[in-house]
């Protein structure tokens, strides 16, 4: 009899903080108040931040027009002694040109862009802030005769 007490008591002990905050959440609703929301407890459960993402600009020709559906690809290699680690990304350009790249890394990338009827570009930068805006200007492919 001793030992079917003590676990009553030790499931009472353990779940308790669990009934209490049930009962709490009742007698908000009851009350017409909403319940209150608890933080994640760690990073991965937040939602990104949508200030926290590289935004790239595509224009095209003379009169600088954007570029609508292009493909930009954003790459990196962190060097590591056993292993390198990539990143790798594909995104496309909107009505407006842009292209937003989430939770891009910071460091050396390699940004290339690919749009029909525009001459291929890709070069290197150095992404310092992770709001960085980049502005790219495409050219018209050469002439094959």
């Amino acid at each position: 009899m001793r030992f079917l007490t003590n676990a009553v008591a030790l499931i009472f002990v353990l779940a308790g903080p669990a009934v209490l905050s049930a009962q709490q959440q009742d007698q908000q609703n009851q009350q017409g108040q909403a319940p209150q929301q608890q933080a994640p407890a760690n990073k991965k459960d937040q939602a990104p931040s949508p200030s926290n993402r590289l935004t790239i600009e595509v224009t095209a020709g003379d009169s600088n027009k954007p570029v609508e559906n292009a493909s930009v690809y954003v790459k990196t290699i962190e060097q590591h002694l056993i292993k390198d680690k990539k990143f790798e990304v594909q995104v496309k350009t909107n009505q407006n040109g842009t292209a937003h790249v989430p939770d891009a890394p910071l460091g050396r990338v390699q940004i290339q862009i690919v749009a029909e009827g525009w001459k291929t570009y890709g070069q290197w930068f150095d992404i310092t802030d992770p709001r960085q805006v980049i502005k790219i200007h495409l050219e018209r492919p050469p002439k094959w005769y």
